[in-house]
């Protein structure tokens, strides 16, 4: 069964904020670069969120929003450039889905200080500066796709 979720359509300061925290800047960095106050940008997002099946974590938000193609898809990258471990691989989705890494402990039946460190270790393997950012680089490295995300939501 193929689940399909509808084109989310973010206004043009929601989508820019969205898009801003793709490349790993934080939300003060986004708001400097639109020339707006960080609060203004924080409101903005949040309304993405909303739109966004109502995530409330800025990957979660990231991963929805190429989902539904609510904002430009990164460039896909050569999958054979990337190689993670299981360990790292399995947390991908669960970032996508928001998820801390307390609240993975049951999913992944590992303690926290290991779900921590694999965490660390994916933001490394993937070059990435933030969960966001990891959730831009696997989806570039299409460890995440449409289809897992939307297999999240449902």
């Amino acid at each position: 069964m193929t689940t399909t979720i509808v084109r989310v359509i973010l206004a043009p300061r929601e989508r820019q904020v969205v898009e801003g925290l793709a490349d790993g800047s934080t939300l003060a960095d986004v708001a400097r670069n639109l020339k707006i106050q960080e609060g203004t940008a924080t409101g903005y997002l949040q309304l993405a969120k909303r739109k966004l099946h109502g995530v409330s974590d800025n990957a979660a938000a990231l991963a929805v929003a190429y989902a539904t193609q609510a904002i430009t898809r990164p460039e896909l990258l050569d999958t054979r450039a990337i190689d993670l471990p299981r360990e790292q691989r399995d947390l991908v989705p669960l970032i996508a889905r928001g998820m801390t890494a307390t609240q993975m402990v049951p999913e992944l039946k590992q303690s926290v200080d290991i779900i921590r460190r694999h965490g660390r270790e994916l933001q490394k393997s993937l070059r990435a500066t933030n969960r966001a950012h990891v959730v831009t680089r696997a989806w570039q490295y299409q460890v995440l796709t449409a289809d897992r995300v939307i297999a999240c939501l449902s």
